[in-house]
C-alpha cells in the first residue's frame, strides 16, 4: 500500500493528463482535481473531454483547461506549442500523466503489418519521447515536477501475441529508467505505474470473454497515481509500481 495523501495535496498544481477523456485518464483527472489540482485535459476526442471538464465543474473543483490532440499525427511542433502555452497561461507544469495508449491487435508475430506496428510505437513510444522533451522548460520551472509513465505486466515480461504493444511498453520502461537517471540531480522524477487488470474499454479488446464486473475500476486504482503526482512521493525516482 502507498501512503494516502491528504484532500488538499494536490492544491496549486498543475497537471497534464493524456488520454483525459475516458478510463483511467478520465478517473486521474476526477481524482486530481478533487484534491486541488488543476487539470490539463488532453485527447483526441473533444467530447469526451467536454463531459470530464463538466464533472470536474460541477463537483466545484478547480477550472479543467482542454487540449484537443491526437498523438497519432502530432508533430514536435505540437508539442512546443503545447508548451509555450502551458507557460503562458500557468507558468510551470507541476505534474505529467501519460496515460494514452493503443493495444493494437493480439496476433502472431508473423501477421503484424508493419502500419499497425507503426501506429503502437508511435502512440505509445514517440509521443511520449516528443512530449517529455518538448515539455521540460514547463516541468523544469516547477519546484518539484512528477512525470508518471504507464506500463504494463507484458512490458516487464513478453508474452506471445502482444508484439506491438508489449515491445512498445518495454520502450516505455527504459524510457522512465533513462530520464530519471539523467535528471536524478535535477527537481524532476520519473516513474511508471502498471495499472493491471482494470474495468477499461482497452482491457475488454483484449479480453472480450473476461468477466469485467469482476475487475476493479478505474476509480479504485487512483491511490498510486495520486501519491506519485503528489509531495509525499518526492523520494521516488526511476520506480516501476503496482496499482494493483
Amino acid at each position: 500500500m502507498y501512503p494516502q495523501i491528504q484532500p488538499d495535496a494536490l492544491i496549486n498544481k498543475i497537471i497534464l493528463i493524456t488520454g483525459a477523456g475516458d478510463g483511467i485518464g478520465r478517473a486521474a483527472a476526477v481524482h486530481a482535481a478533487a484534491h486541488g489540482a488543476t487539470v490539463i485535459l488532453l485527447g483526441k476526442t473533444v467530447k469526451k473531454l467536454e463531459a470530464v471538464y463538466d464533472e470536474i465543474v460541477a463537483a466545484g473543483h478547480p477550472e479543467p483547461a482542454i487540449v484537443p490532440m491526437d498523438l497519432q499525427g502530432a508533430t514536435l511542433t505540437h508539442y512546443q506549442g503545447l508548451n509555450a502555452t502551458i507557460m503562458d497561461q500557468f507558468g510551470r507544469l507541476d505534474g505529467l500523466l501519460l496515460n494514452a495508449g493503443i493495444l493494437g491487435k493480439l496476433r502472431p508475430f508473423e501477421d503484424i503489418p508493419q502500419e499497425e506496428w507503426a501506429n503502437v510505437m508511435q502512440v505509445n513510444v514517440t509521443s511520449n519521447f516528443l512530449m517529455v522533451q518538448a515539455l521540460l522548460p514547463a516541468l523544469e520551472a516547477s519546484a518539484a515536477a512528477s512525470v508518471v509513465f504507464t506500463t504494463s505486466s507484458v512490458g516487464r515480461k513478453g508474452r506471445a501475441f502482444w508484439g506491438s504493444y508489449a515491445v512498445s511498453k518495454f520502450a516505455v520502461e527504459g524510457l522512465m529508467q533513462t530520464l530519471a537517471d539523467e535528471f536524478s540531480n535535477s527537481t524532476m522524477r520519473f516513474n511508471a505505474i502498471n495499472p493491471g487488470a482494470t474495468r477499461t474499454a482497452m482491457r475488454s479488446k483484449a479480453y472480450p470473454a473476461e468477466n469485467a464486473e469482476k475487475l476493479p475500476t478505474a476509480d479504485e486504482i487512483m491511490p498510486l497515481y495520486l501519491y506519485l503526482l503528489s509531495d509525499i512521493s518526492k523520494d521516488q525516482n526511476g520506480q516501476s509500481l503496482n496499482a494493483q
